[in-house]
């Protein structure tokens, strides 16, 4: 079994944290790229809109009687046909969110977190603690870890500080998630991920339980078919 180093803020090696064997599945690209588009659709405002008839502004009146005139007939000075009629078709406020099932989420997580450690592109430390939350300090564990210029430090929810966040939230290029919410999205964005043990430990636990439900239900659903088939 794949193990990583697990080292404290100032680079030196305080352990290893034993990797489970799901991170050495191949990556699936397709599932990563679907899931990019998901969270980035659900990212849009949707906020475009054109005025229809209703909206735009003039008389409802008719303009003039329906025969014996020679003109067109016409019914609304708003007429999509008129210059500064309504549009037609045009878009108007709407959600681009759309579900996405559970299953490829979690395996979206996997390959994206399986992309990081193949690539030598994810730290994990002992723990987030300084003396004081302050910018520099973390600035400075950033660049004794060779973090690159762009990273995401990823802590338990249950672990949380307030010093982290506040020594965090000024740093250019860095973004502070927790464990619970980190997205497959928020790995390939940034060039290098720093998890806590606690919160690397969560998160395989959690990719643990839904693999093995998942292979639980896979071998209930083939047993059921069995006895149908014999039945």
């Amino acid at each position: 079994m794949a193990s990583i180093n697990v080292v404290n803020l100032t680079g030196a090696k305080v352990g290893e944290f034993q990797l489970a064997e799901l991170f050495s599945q191949e990556i699936n690209d397709a599932l990563l790229w679907e899931s990019v588009k998901q969270y980035r659709a659900s990212l849009r405002q949707g906020t475009a809109a054109t005025k229809t008839r209703k909206n735009v502004s003039g008389s409802g009146k008719k303009l003039w009687k329906q025969k014996g005139t020679g003109r067109a007939r016409i019914g609304s000075i708003r007429s999509p046909l008129w210059r500064s009629g309504g549009t037609v078709h045009g878009p108007q406020p709407r959600s681009y969110e759309y579900a996405f099932p559970q299953k490829k989420l979690m395996g979206a997580l996997r390959s994206a977190i399986s992309a990081k450690i193949t690539e030598g592109k994810i730290t994990i430390v002992e723990n987030f603690n300084v003396a004081e939350g302050k910018t520099k300090l973390y600035r400075n564990a950033l660049n004794t870890l060779e973090a690159g210029k762009t990273t995401l430090l990823v802590e338990s929810s249950r672990k949380l500080d307030e010093k982290l966040y506040l020594g965090s939230r000024n740093l250019k290029g860095v973004e502070l998630v927790l464990s619970s919410e980190v997205h497959p999205y928020d790995l390939l964005r940034y060039e290098h991920a720093v998890f806590s043990v606690d919160a690397f430990e969560a998160l395989q636990d959690t990719l643990k339980k839904f693999v093995s439900k998942r292979k639980h239900a896979e071998k209930n659903a083939g047993t059921s078919q069995e006895e149908s088939e014999v039945a």
